[in-house]
């Protein structure tokens, strides 16, 4: 996948000029935020290069720099599924041709919808086609949508699908509730990580740095990699967790997973931590970029009476993310 960064829209013209491919046989393109890279998203994808491999075109995914919602209304914009390197990553697993990454700030969420499709579409990627869901909407105010872009797609040369959102088992509509990332989100939160993961294709997994602790895992005879996480990315619900840890060097751990504010030692804590133990490893993970991916939530976060209680229940769940990962 060729990644294409529009780094702003320009304040003077030539000031910052987006590299653009604007390939002579022409493009099948989707536009998103495309956060998660779920199966709902995937399915779009696969009908875009589907298309364009029939027609002798180039496929490309038109995507941010960050939530749009994250610009148009900070107060209220979701917290990420994943990042812009996890995205590119994930986006580049389904064989699409072009990723066009749009700076998204003041001045392109006042674009209109009409000046997005001739700068981006038109000029840009050459497009034969454009492949959106049904809902889709763009442009300033949100006043684009699939109408607007057919009338527009007759006048500038280009198609338009705008197709069904598909459910959970990967196939359009019917009677299911369609793949959605607000609903992925939804269900991390309510701690439903299996409909979550069900939903995504994959295994839930943030990103972070191996940040210095109080070493309470270890003065527990548990010791913990504790992860910083940025605030913007969506953690799941506290909790107990089976999951992997994967180093910068490519090996992966099988690990249990703490998410919470440790009842048992802190009466009021405002922020969650995320420690995971590291199952069979012993070794210095200061500073190290980890990610972290869960499998399984095995229980709620709870306090305990003492810390000898504590000690024998991670010793339980440690067991039991063993089983569930087969190590």
């Amino acid at each position: 996948m060729e990644v294409l960064r529009d780094q702003a829209r320009p304040e003077r013209p030539g000031e910052r000029e987006t590299r653009c491919p604007s390939p002579p046989e022409g493009t099948v393109v989707t536009i998103g935020a495309y956060d998660g890279v779920h199966l709902g998203h995937r399915s779009v994808i696969r009908l875009v290069r589907q298309r364009a491999a029939e027609r002798g075109l180039r496929s490309a995914v038109v995507t941010f720099d960050r939530h749009p919602a994250s610009v148009v209304r900070p107060e209220s914009a979701p917290r990420l599924l994943t990042d812009l390197e996890q995205k590119l990553e994930l986006l580049a697993d389904t064989g699409i041709d072009y990723c066009l990454v749009i700076a998204f700030d003041e001045a392109r969420s006042r674009e209109s919808a009409e000046d997005f499709v001739k700068e981006v579409l038109v000029d840009c990627l050459n497009a034969a086609d454009v492949v959106v869901g049904e809902d889709f909407h763009f442009g300033h105010r949100r006043a684009g949508n699939v109408p607007l872009l057919r009338r527009l797609g007759g006048e500038l040369g280009f198609e338009v699908d705008g197709i069904e959102l598909v459910g959970a088992e990967g196939s359009p509509g019917g009677g299911q509730a369609p793949v959605s990332s607000t609903r992925i989100r939804r269900a991390l939160v309510e701690g439903d990580l299996d409909l979550a993961n069900r939903l995504l294709g994959r295994d839930y997994e943030v990103r972070g740095v191996v940040a210095l602790g109080d070493k309470r895992g270890r003065e527990l005879g548990f010791p913990t990699a504790n992860v910083s996480v940025p605030g913007d990315i969506l953690l799941p619900a506290d909790g107990i967790y089976a999951g992997w840890f994967e180093r910068p060097d490519g090996s992966v751990h099988a690990s249990a997973i703490s998410l919470g504010r440790r009842p048992t030692f802190y009466v009021e804590s405002h922020v969650s931590l995320l420690e995971a133990h590291l199952l069979d490893f012993d070794g210095d993970l200061y500073g190290e970029h980890a990610k972290v991916r869960f499998v399984a939530r095995l229980r709620d976060e709870v306090r305990f009476d003492s810390a000898e209680a504590l000690v024998e229940q991670i010793g339980r769940d440690v067991e039991q993310a063993r089983g569930l990962l087969r190590t």
